[in-house]
């Protein structure tokens, strides 16, 4: 038997977010593309759960690591929240303010803000209805999609291992 513990769950985690930081800057670099507002806010949170998983996976074992472990859960959820709102709004016919109203709202604002502060990593010059690149036909809404996805069953599985009678393992029965 092989075991999954907590902490490399949530170091796999980390690094796997940041892995995804990295590609969302060498993309819109290589590929010219224009991030609009919802995609640097998925930008940011996937920093934030990178941050959430790293420290979890310092803390692990233990009642903070599950605290943050929650963090890093409610950070998902709220990406899956994001990322499936972009896709229902490029799924709608073109409209110029797709993922804006009239007036900038508080995600507006603090892109922005973030986008006057550090222009090469979060400048939003692009509508979050335009599909600018499809990687086996899902757009990288999509992916982000199934990627904060992941990211939850995963947390989840971390969560729940901790909890076990042996703390930080979760058995598997391998090769």
């Amino acid at each position: 038997m092989r075991t999954l513990n907590s902490k490399s769950i949530w170091l796999s985690l980390a690094l796997t977010c940041l892995v995804l930081v990295v590609a969302s800057f060498v993309l819109t670099a290589q590929l010219h593309l224009h991030p609009c507002h919802l995609c640097i806010l998925q930008r940011l949170l996937f920093m934030l759960l990178s941050g959430f998983t790293l420290l979890a996976a310092v803390f692990s074992p233990g009642l903070t690591s599950r605290l943050i472990g929650i963090l890093a859960l409610a950070t998902s959820a709220t990406g899956i929240g994001v990322a499936g709102y972009q896709i229902w709004l490029q799924a709608q016919p073109m409209d110029p303010f797709s993922c804006t109203s009239g007036t900038p709202e508080l995600i507006e604002h603090m892109v922005d803000w973030l986008g006057r502060l550090a222009p090469e990593m979060f400048m939003a010059t692009g509508l979050c209805q335009e599909v600018e690149l499809r990687i086996l036909t899902l757009s990288l809404a999509g992916w982000a999609l199934i990627a904060f996805s992941a990211a939850l069953i995963a947390g989840g599985v971390a969560l729940w291992s901790g909890r076990k009678n042996r703390p930080g393992r979760l058995w598997f029965s391998g090769n």
